[in-house]
């Protein structure tokens, strides 16, 4: 089984930290772990981010090695690109896992992005770096002096692999602009939220569940960076779910 990683707004491969590696000790050898970047962020950084989650799906998609079709696991914009691509081409997916995520026409804008943090996000893009990443771990974390030592990691990343202004406000305008399908995917579904989120509420996954008729599991603290807050246990649900679906 393969399972493909993706990460949210601004965000990239090495903003996961060991996660991929654990899961793919927990899983096993019958199972392959692999990262993919949005356009625009990390390894794509030089390439212009496109402006619906659409065509976001489409190249990574483009971007994915040839093999089985794989579970997405993604959180936040990157769940919303699981879901796009689910939807369109529902034979390429295996599995849809995603976390701390929302969707327009099923969640009001405040509780997709809440409001306390609206003129923090639009300054991001003209912070230096450091700055910025101070303020993305406040924002995200709930565990935000046992991750202080990460704001240097992140800083360098963003030296090597800087995100451009144009491109953070194109993922921000895709993410707000995108709605989900009104049915579940057809294939086995998971949200995974934090009770603790402070920039995305949890209400949104609750209501996305509830209408998809999903099931979600709810993290008792965690903020929305749920695999930097607390990877050992969305590394127990991934491995649990995929154990349930006869995965193992």
């Amino acid at each position: 089984m393969r399972w493909v990683l993706m990460r949210g707004l601004t965000r990239e491969a090495g903003h996961w930290g060991d996660l991929p590696r654990r899961l793919g000790a927990a899983l096993g050898p019958a199972h392959d772990v692999l990262t993919l970047d949005l356009p625009g962020n990390g390894t794509r950084h030089l390439e212009r981010s496109p402006a619906s989650v659409a065509a976001v799906a489409q190249a990574c998609r483009e971007q994915l090695p040839p093999g089985p079709p794989p579970v997405l696991v993604a959180m936040s914009l990157g769940a919303m690109v699981a879901m796009e691509w689910a939807r369109a081409v529902p034979g390429e997916v295996a599995g849809v896992l995603m976390i701390n995520t929302s969707a327009r026409g099923h969640s009001p804008f405040w509780q997709r992005l809440q409001p306390r943090h609206y003129a923090t996000l639009l300054r991001l893009p003209l912070m230096a770096a450091a700055e910025r990443e101070q303020h993305i771990l406040a924002m995200t974390s709930n565990g935000v002096r046992r991750h202080a030592p990460l704001v240097a990691h992140w800083t360098r990343i963003a030296a090597e692999r800087p995100v451009s202004a144009a491109n953070a406000l194109r993922q921000l305008w895709a993410a707000a602009c995108y709605g989900a399908p009104a049915e579940a995917p057809q294939v086995p579904v998971l949200l995974l939220a934090s009770a603790g989120d402070r920039l995305v509420s949890p209400q949104c996954s609750r209501q996305l569940a509830q209408r998809w008729q999903v099931p979600l599991r709810l993290h008792p603290w965690a903020g929305h960076d749920l695999p930097l807050d607390d990877p050992g246990w969305v590394v127990a649900e991934v491995r649990a779910w995929a154990l349930r679906q006869g995965w193992g």
